[in-house]
């Protein structure tokens, strides 16, 4: 048995669960080529320019709540995995998901397992998460280690817990080394069978918006977040430090009571744009590291362009979000678990009427 993180969860024993083994998932192209595009262009000069052009829009995609889900699953080898890269939107995927298939979602974000740093890591609030049991957030110490290691150790008392009480396990969040890590470990091989969702992003698009996020963090606390785990020897290399927002936010506090005026002004505004930039970094290595172990392990993913919703407004951004990504992956998601019959003739309740007949069209063309 792996050693679990220091003030983690309780230990609970494994469970041996009677399964066949997973069939064996494939690769194939998923646009491969289109999506390679943008990642070797992202690390170019970046974004400035387009930080003004895309309206921030972070949730306007609540507009289809369901206090109870569609489907209830017994799935006893079945595990759902929503990959992308940050501010794609994989959260909200995820709660979307676990509103219909009755199901509970485990965090795979290095960052997000620890306490603190709500504003900056981006932790889903409780009213975003709809009544939706996560697993594994926000849940150690900020000056603790947690290695994949741990990650595999917890993920797998959480799906196997999640199993035993008959609801289908979600795993979403950015970090794939943890991911990787899991699903290439020989015990959770040999158990569980995954569906593994890509929400993708045109990276121009996306850098713009994880840009006006930032400035939305700055303007919900930032700073003072930020402020409260400085350390004039702080470790920004182990726990929660790591997070970008902490240390772009280093020389800012160091020298902040020494200045003022224009000169304090510039120096926050540099910490900001290195925050933007980094972030905007992040979100091309993680790309890169999606296609990269897809080449690797052979996975077979399935991409979700949602592009077309960060580029509306409103009602418009949340249709397209459900046309584009939650609707797809809905079934998707019915064909995995084979509960098809179930949820066709439930899939259009969740919508709103001028998008039903698409519903209906889309059910007719792929039957």
């Amino acid at each position: 048995m792996r050693r679990p993180c220091m003030r983690a969860l309780e230990r609970a024993p494994l469970r041996t669960l009677p399964c066949p083994p997973p069939r064996e998932i494939t690769h194939s192209s998923f646009l491969l080529l289109s999506t390679l595009q943008p990642l070797y262009s992202c690390m170019d000069t970046l974004h400035s320019k387009l930080t003004d052009e895309i309206p921030i829009n972070k949730m306007t995609f609540s507009a289809y709540k369901q206090a109870q889900p569609m489907v209830n699953v017994s799935a006893d080898n079945k595990v759902v995995v929503v990959m992308g890269a940050t501010g794609t939107g994989k959260s909200r995927l995820a709660i979307d998901l676990a509103t219909r298939f009755n199901a509970e979602i485990i965090n795979s974000d290095k960052i997000q397992v620890y306490k603190g740093l709500d504003i900056i890591t981006n932790k889903v609030t409780d009213e975003e998460r709809r009544g939706v049991t996560h697993h594994l957030l926000g849940i150690i110490d900020p000056d603790e280690d947690f290695t994949a290691e741990d990650f595999i150790y917890h993920a797998m008392l959480a799906t196997n817990d999640i199993i035993r009480r008959s609801r289908l396990p979600i795993i979403a969040g950015g970090s794939n080394s943890f991911i990787k890590a899991l699903v290439d470990d020989a015990e959770f091989r040999s158990k569980y069978e995954c569906c593994f969702l890509w929400v993708d992003v045109s990276m121009p698009v996306l850098h713009s918006f994880v840009a006006k996020r930032v400035n939305q963090m700055v303007n919900s606390g930032l700073v003072a977040e930020a402020r409260e785990f400085f350390e004039p020897s702080g470790d920004y290399s182990r726990g929660i430090r790591r997070a970008i927002g902490v240390p772009e936010m280093d020389e800012f506090f160091r020298k902040e009571h020494f200045v003022e005026g224009e000169t304090r002004a510039n120096l926050l505004k540099a910490a900001i744009d290195e925050i933007k930039e980094n972030t905007c970094k992040l979100c091309c290595r993680q790309l890169g590291k999606i296609l990269m172990i897809a080449e690797q392990l052979k996975w077979r993913i399935n991409r979700l362009n949602a592009t077309e919703a960060f580029l509306r407004q409103g009602r418009d951004a949340a249709e397209a979000w459900e046309m584009s990504v939650v609707g797809p992956s809905t079934k998707i998601l019915s064909n995995f678990l084979g509960v098809g019959d179930q949820i066709d003739s439930k899939l259009a309740l969740c919508m709103p009427p001028r998008l039903q007949s698409n519903v209906i069209s889309l059910e007719s063309a792929n039957n």
